[in-house]
């Protein structure tokens, strides 16, 4: 088994900012800020927005910890220095606690926006945690993903409580998904693999899986297009060749230049959905 490092406690308040790093700031914020964003373009109350960014907010939470206290012996085989559980810089029982507690959040914060969007919801969290506990070292990696995307636009919209979106939102959302998982895992491929983690993304390889990410994410782009009749015939002409651009970078450039364009394919998806709202 791999020991925890050995060195001293850290003081409390390098703790909680490692707490904080080890939740998986990043993509916790990007997705509570994209629920938030969707609420907000559906005119719904303040105090419905603060309900459901705050069960996003703590679903996201939990999912985050739970990567990191299920990987903790991987990371640290690796060596990885961004991974405060594996460098010991907070403990792995205050990790565990921290994520117990988020989860005990999501359950009570999701049900509180109404009992069918806290279900919704609550699939997305368990969707998550799926992953993180078995689901991304298989070739079904990217089903989590799409689930718990496709379902958010659809949680979001029954907390006001209004009718599920169109279908075209819950697709476009789905795949956005999928392009997010493949995107997400291209830079630590060869450190997943030396831990026996083979997803999707570790079978096809780095290139392949930029090229699916730019389908997927291109994909997306239609369906939200689609969904907004009031946009102009100029708007969805600059929106195709803007996706085109990108898609041309991701797929010929070099270096950081493919995932950076492909980022921004998931950026402008990111507005559109929002827009569709």
């Amino acid at each position: 088994m791999t020991q925890a490092p050995t060195a001293g406690r850290a003081p409390a308040g390098r703790q909680v900012l490692a707490l904080v790093r080890a939740s998986h700031p990043g993509p916790t914020v990007a997705v509570t800020a994209l629920a938030s964003a969707y609420a907000m373009s559906l005119g719904q109350p303040a105090d419905v927005l603060a309900l459901v960014a705050a069960a996003v907010l703590a679903g996201q939470l939990s999912i985050g910890w739970c990567n990191d206290v299920v990987d903790v012996a991987r990371d640290r085989q690796v060596g990885r220095a961004d991974k405060p559980v594996a460098t010991g810089e907070v403990p792995l029982s205050v990790v565990r606690a921290a994520c117990a507690l988020a989860l005990v959040a999501t359950v009570v914060l999701s049900l509180a926006t109404g009992l069918l969007a806290g279900l919704v919801h609550l699939v997305c969290v368990a969707a998550g945690w799926a992953y993180d506990l078995g689901l991304k070292a298989t070739a079904l990696s990217w089903v989590p993903y799409a689930v718990a995307f496709g379902l958010l636009p659809g949680f979001v919209s029954l907390a006001d409580p209004g009718g599920w979106p169109a279908w075209s939102v819950l697709l476009a959302a789905a795949l956005l998904g999928v392009g997010a998982h493949l995107l997400n895992a291209v830079p630590d491929l060869a450190d997943d693999a030396a831990t026996g983690v083979r997803g999707l993304p570790h079978r096809l390889g780095a290139r392949r899986s930029t090229v699916l990410a730019v389908a997927a994410l291109g994909a997306a782009t239609l369906p939200l297009v689609l969904s907004v009749p009031e946009v102009s015939l100029a708007a969805r002409a600059t929106v195709a060749v803007l996706v085109a651009g990108c898609a041309v970078a991701a797929l010929t450039g070099r270096g950081r230049w493919p995932f950076r364009a492909a980022i921004a394919i998931a950026a402008l998806d990111v507005v559109l959905l929002v827009v569709a709202a």
